[in-house]
This record gives structure tokens, sequence and C-alpha cells, in this order.
């Protein structure tokens, strides 16, 4: 039995993509009228061919938008090794580790706000919901890919003590963990990390370049680093689409890869 025309035209497509002829990393596919006009087919058959690549990972649809091609990522792996001096520069420290596999890092310069704590980060800076925060939020890239996205929110009252570099809109180059030791003697002695797993919101959808329908989740991890008094001075939440991030955990005496 011939195979049905719908497998036909989704394995010449897979073909017209893994050439690159019909572009990479979240290029369109031709729209269902063009796919129909060009293979001669009905609208059903075109969607029949979609869907199929689509469960292949080699598109994804969004709502309104139409299909795309799915970016070809590889996974990076990043590893949680239990240090203090691993968070005085977290940016310094990931440029470090993504040239260290042999491929090309690249953070975003910072964008500052200064907002109301209200809700969650009052709460995680143990603060009241109407005093001011400031944010510091990067894009993280591998490749020209995006792979993460960070955003810090420290207590406004520390740039009223002296850390006046915090609203700036600049990298800091030491760290901001660093800068805040030096010039106030707030001393960042452990932190806490919590990991959830939820599905991407509209910013998240498009900055990754993923599909709208939840098909790929982000994971999100929250740190929350204490100074010697136990009081919260910086929450920390990055965000990692899972079809380009893995994580492991290090302790103790591992051999290298």
């Amino acid at each position: 039995m011939p195979d049905p025309i719908w497998l036909l035209i989704a394995e010449d497509l897979q073909l017209k993509i893994e050439s690159g002829e019909l572009g990479r990393d979240g290029k369109p596919l031709p729209t269902e009228l063009e796919l129909q006009e060009a293979y001669r087919a009905s609208r059903h058959t075109v969607r029949e061919a979609i869907k199929w690549l689509a469960t292949r990972g080699l598109v994804y649809t969004r709502s309104g938008q139409g299909t795309f091609v799915r970016p070809r990522v590889d996974p990076f792996i990043t590893r949680f090794v239990p240090s203090l001096e691993s968070a005085q520069a977290e940016s310094a420290a990931f440029g470090v580790a993504v040239r260290d596999r042999s491929r090309m890092p690249s953070v975003s310069p910072p964008r500052v706000e200064v907002q109301r704590a209200a809700g969650r980060y009052a709460r995680e800076l143990r603060i009241a919901d109407d005093e001011a925060v400031v944010s510091r939020h990067q894009q993280r890239l591998i490749d020209d890919l995006p792979y993460s996205l960070q955003t810090t929110f420290y207590p406004m009252t520390f740039v009223e003590r002296g850390a006046g570099r915090l609203i700036r809109a600049e990298d800091i180059a030491e760290g901001a963990v660093s800068y805040i030791e030096d010039v106030m003697g707030v001393k960042q002695v452990g932190w806490t990390d919590r990991f959830a797993v939820r599905l991407p919101d509209a910013n998240e959808v498009a900055f990754f370049s993923l599909p709208d329908d939840g098909h790929v989740a982000v994971f999100e991890i929250t740190r929350i680093g204490f100074d010697e008094s136990g009081v919260p001075l910086r929450v920390t939440i990055t965000t990692y689409p899972t079809d380009r991030n893995q994580f492991v955990m290090q302790f103790g005496q591992v051999p290298a890869d």
C-alpha cells in the first residue's frame, strides 16, 4: 500500500528543513494555503503533515502567527557546585563555563528598574509591600541562541546606603554580591535555591522562540542570598527552557568529564 499523501508531504518538508532550504532557527514555514498550492493538497492533508513534523520536534505552531522551524539546540549542562565563591560574579562564571565547552556566551547589558516589592518579592526579601526594590534583568545566550533569563531584586535601601551602581544600567564586573560587600560591608554567607517547572509566560515564549501550547516548559530557579544575620540581601529568578538546558549537582571529589 502506498504511503498516504500527507506523509509524503511531511517527509519532503522534513528534507527541506534539514537541508536548510526552508530556513532554520525560528523561521516561518510557508502558510497552509501556500503549502496546499505547492503540493496540490487539501487543507486537512497539509495539517496532518504539519502535525507529523510537530510531533517529531521539527516545527512548532503559535496561535494566530503560523508554524515555525524549531531552532536546533545543543543542550547546555549547568553544574551546581556548593561554593560561596561561585556566586560572587555569576555572569562571569556563566561565560567561563560556556567557553570551557568551546561555545560562545553573551550576556545583555542589564535593564534596571525601580518598582514596588508587592507580593512575592516582598515576602522573599522580608520587606513591606510598599517598599521599593531595584531589579536588574539580563538575557543570556549561547552561540547566539537564547538560553536563560535572569532578574535579581535588591532592596532600594541598598542604593540609599551607598550601593549606587545597582541602579545603573551597566555591568558590575566583580559581581553585585561582591560590590555590596565592598561598599556596605554586607556579606552573603549562604543562599537557598528553589527549583520549579512551569509553563512559559508570553515574554519567555517570544524570547526563547517556544511554542505557545505549553509543549516546552521552563525551569525556574529562585535563589535567595542571606547575610550574616540571616537577612535576605537579594532574590534572583532565573528561567531556563527545558528543551536546551540540563542540570548536574556535584559535591565532593568528582572526576572530570
